[in-house]
């Protein structure tokens, strides 16, 4: 889908995936497409997807972070109860402290974010949500509707943007904790982009 981060395109529709901690790149689309994006409250879960995963820069390179969910039979992604029967939250918490304790922008944006975490959520739909909302408004967007959109959507992101698959664009570089070890390492969680350019982040997108 090449080309389509290169002007504004607000005039047409597009859908996305809830996202935990979601990749640049979907922000990126959030930014183009607003106020015209909308999160798809209806579909299945699906597994090895931004849904319930994200990607950080450690000090020993790329690494994912996930969460678990109770798996009791097939359901919307809005019913998707997540599992705390683990101590996860404080592993991600003590992870993202560990990569970006040293960015410039992390100090103030900690705490807020991570009483998401500690709020525990019931469900991905929440969680995800106010992950969304979070960094949408530290960077200075709008949060997307919520459904799907009459007559669809001219661009159906839910699968194009993906762990497995090479990012759409958002390739520009920006400084990175541990660049000089591992170079630039592009479309990363969001948390990246904000934790190290703060307010700048939304002219990267």
């Amino acid at each position: 889908m090449p080309g389509i981060y290169t002007k504004k395109v607000a005039s047409n529709k597009a859908l996305l995936s809830v996202a935990y901690f979601p990749p640049a790149e979907y922000f990126s689309v959030v930014r183009r497409f607003s106020p015209n994006v909308f999160l798809d409250c209806s579909e299945n879960y699906r597994k090895q997807t931004y849904r319930n995963r994200c990607r950080i820069l450690t000090a020993n390179g790329p690494e994912d972070l996930r969460f678990p969910i109770i798996h009791d039979g097939e359901k919307k992604i809005a019913e998707i109860r997540v599992d705390y029967s683990t101590p996860w939250v404080q592993k991600t918490k003590t992870a993202i402290d560990s990569a970006y304790y040293s960015s410039p922008f992390f100090e103030y944006y900690r705490d807020e974010l991570f009483a998401i975490l500690d709020s525990r959520p019931e469900t991905l739909w929440e969680l995800d949500c106010s992950i969304i909302n979070f960094f949408c408004a530290r960077i200075g967007l709008p949060f997307p509707q919520t459904g799907i959109p009459a007559g669809g959507a001219e661009y159906d992101f839910r699968e194009t943007i993906h762990p497995k698959k090479k990012p759409v664009e958002v390739n520009r570089a920006y400084w990175q904790v541990f660049r000089d070890r591992f170079g630039f390492v592009p479309n990363l969680s969001i948390m990246d982009l904000l934790f190290n350019e703060g307010p700048e982040s939304i002219s990267y997108l």
